[in-house]
């Protein structure tokens, strides 16, 4: 079987746009890689800050996502950029529940790019249908808020904190080390009573150029965890450093050629700014990579 051919599921324990009952919950199914668009709304993200910080530009610009054929929508109303400064619990509301709120209304899958289980309980009340902590859920508080409201989480590894994480980052094995760490995180958030998970390498939080390449070019090795694998390259400096292109906002074909590599490897889902030209590129990418019959 062919990636384009993979099956991949999230499961819930409540309705949620575009799922189907199943004896296990309610479940959101895909094949091949799917698209999960970024909608920041805060006036300090690394490639379009400000860009969605209005409520109506940013309904807009995720219902053209989901038109587009994205999975889901990311919203996210703090930077995680590298030397980012927090943002506090209640900023970080004011940002995202009027957005929430609306994209409720509009068929959207909602997750929420969130490290505090404060914001990320008020968002699934909201209408929010998963978490995405950079964290993996390292907090308890975290993981009793998505047990409770039964809603999976994405995972990722991060090496220490978005303020300091690109200073000095060190691996003996980076692969090996990110792998057993997103094993772990899985094995304890779904004990917890987490339904299921989305596991994130975490490209550019904590990594230098050549940790990045690395887990890249793991991707099929990390994709046999046994859980969608989330992959997010899109207008990282990486590129920048691999083909010169400073301003953050023109990096989208690198994130292209970085993304359908993950996606010919088994990435399940890919995290980008662009949507609609992954949705497409992935679709023409799935067509010449298809399985011809026997």
């Amino acid at each position: 079987m062919g990636w384009a051919e993979q099956a991949h599921a999230l499961t819930f324990r409540f309705a949620v746009p575009g799922s189907t009952r199943t004896p296990g919950g309610w479940q959101v199914q895909w094949h091949g890689c799917g698209v999960m668009g970024i909608l920041n709304v805060t006036p300090d993200s690394f490639s379009n800050g400000g860009e969605h910080f209005r409520l109506t530009e940013a309904v807009a610009a995720a219902r053209a996502m989901r038109d587009a054929g994205a999975v889901m929508i990311d919203v996210g109303g703090e930077s995680t950029r590298p030397g980012a400064v927090p943002v506090s619990a209640a900023e970080e509301l004011d940002r995202i529940l009027p957005v929430i709120r609306a994209l409720a209304e509009e068929n959207v899958l909602i997750s929420v790019d969130t490290m505090k289980a404060e914001v990320a309980d008020a968002a699934l009340w909201a209408g929010a249908h998963l978490i995405n902590d950079v964290t993996a859920l390292r907090d308890p508080a975290m993981r009793q808020v998505c047990a409770d409201a039964g809603a999976p989480a994405a995972l990722m590894h991060m090496q220490g904190e978005p303020r300091t994480m690109q200073q000095r980052p060190e691996y003996g094995d980076v692969v090996g080390e990110v792998r057993a760490f997103l094993q772990e995180r899985a094995a304890e958030v779904l004990a917890a009573g987490v339904p299921s998970v989305l596991l994130d390498p975490g490209l550019g939080f904590g990594k230098t150029l050549e940790h990045n390449l690395s887990l890249l070019r793991a991707t099929a090795e990390l994709s046999d965890l046994g859980h969608p694998l989330l992959v997010g390259a899109s207008r990282k400096r990486m590129i920048d450093r691999l083909a010169g292109v400073p301003v953050a906002a023109e990096r989208d074909p690198g994130s292209l050629a970085l993304h359908l590599h993950a996606a010919r490897q088994g990435a399940a889902l890919v995290r980008v700014h662009a949507a609609a030209a992954h949705v497409q590129a992935l679709r023409v990418q799935a067509a010449l990579d298809q399985v011809a019959p026997n």
